[in-house]
């Protein structure tokens, strides 16, 4: 009976942490931009105007639709002109220059439709040898590129930081220092957020035990007795008692 409670427990965590964690997200993110809009949107396009409580994602849909004018306007010529004017005035701001174009530079890299992801996944010596770090591979590239006297091919590398993948350091290093893992760069980032808790020989038999599903999660709400349950324990072995024979009777 401890052993069903702690399974349905355990399965319980599994199914509730997760969609708490994300409810709480959305609403932090649906929040924040309510506290930031709300008290520049005039009463008469306020709902809470009119009802006696407070309707949560106001500003987040004016930001959407501000955002979705900005890049319209953007898109004729009054916004090219209008935008050109902007560049040329921040272009003469020698701090705000640089910020401008590197955050730009930035966002038109990562939102652009042809932009190419991760190629790889490889692994490299750091931060001494014999100790090795997962790293995404970016692009290959030749030594001039970067720089460098050419004809040495090197590797754009991001190493990602524990558990959030989002940050890390870029490396640039010669092919043959870096060793290509059969893994793709979905299982590599599980790896890596999981703090190496989840590895993708687990993330592999967990899709070939449920057909057509890659989410370990899954296995865990569908079967929760084969993977939470502990372990049967092995009965010892009892030894059989050999009767002991009668002692024969002399016939004479």
């Amino acid at each position: 009976m401890l052993g069903k409670l702690r399974t349905y427990f355990l399965t319980g965590v599994v199914v509730a942490a997760p969609i708490a964690i994300t409810v709480w997200l959305v609403w932090w993110f649906v929040s924040l931009f309510d506290s930031w809009l709300k008290p520049y949107i005039p009463s008469i396009y306020n709902p809470d105007y009119y009802l006696p409580f407070s309707v949560p994602g106001v500003g987040l849909v004016f930001a959407l639709v501000g955002i979705t004018l900005i890049g319209a306007l953007a898109a004729n010529l009054v916004g090219r002109t209008l935008l050109n004017f902007g560049e040329r005035t921040l272009d003469r701001m020698p701090i705000v220059r640089s910020v401008y174009k590197a955050v730009k530079q930035i966002f038109e890299t990562a939102l652009s439709s042809n932009a190419s992801n991760f190629s790889s996944v490889g692994f490299i010596g750091y931060p001494r040898e014999g100790v090795n770090v997962v790293c995404f591979i970016a692009r290959e590239l030749d030594s001039g590129e970067i720089g460098l006297e050419p004809g040495t091919t090197y590797y754009s590398a991001f190493m990602p930081t524990t558990p959030n993948p989002t940050s890390g350091f870029l490396f640039f290093v010669e092919k043959s220092e870096v060793t290509i893992l059969d893994l793709t760069v979905e299982e590599a980032a599980k790896l890596v957020i999981s703090a190496g808790l989840v590895t993708p020989k687990q993330m592999r038999e967990a899709n070939d035990s449920i057909d057509e599903d890659d989410d370990t999660l899954s296995m865990l709400i569908a079967h929760p007795d084969q993977v939470l349950r502990p372990a049967p324990k092995v009965p010892k072995k009892s030894k059989k008692r050999v009767p002991k024979k009668a002692p024969r009777k002399n016939s004479d």
